[in-house]
């Protein structure tokens, strides 16, 4: 399976991003799907996920200002980024799971600066 994602780029403090990761088969066979970032000089760190059924979780540091959706139809999962902050500046990536296997695609780049 491939994973593309995209959306990434400048942003002021402030203000939204939209991710889009686009998987090469239905996201329907996945249990979930992740987010994760990467900031330098950092350990990679888990973002958000949106399980098969819809339920969501996120990351403490990133609740209610980051927004996980998906269209099934499309095979593309979604990063909403709201409110950024210099710190959420990192590499994103997006991940597939099923069973005890995984996917990641190639990352995005968030920046972060005024």
């Amino acid at each position: 399976v491939q994973l593309q994602a995209s959306g990434g780029g400048l942003v002021q403090p402030g203000g939204s991003l939209r991710l889009s990761c686009v998987v090469s088969e239905s996201i329907r066979n996945f249990n979930y799907m992740s987010w994760y970032r990467q900031a330098p000089g950092k350990e990679r760190e888990w973002v958000a996920r949106i399980y098969g059924g819809g339920t969501t979780d996120y990351a403490d540091s990133v609740k209610g200002r980051f927004s996980i959706s998906r269209n099934s139809a499309r095979n593309t999962v979604y990063l909403q980024m709201n409110s950024l902050k210099p710190e959420d500046a990192a590499v994103y990536y997006c991940r597939a799971i099923k069973g005890v296997t995984s996917s990641w695609g190639q990352g995005t780049l968030v920046t972060v600066s005024s």
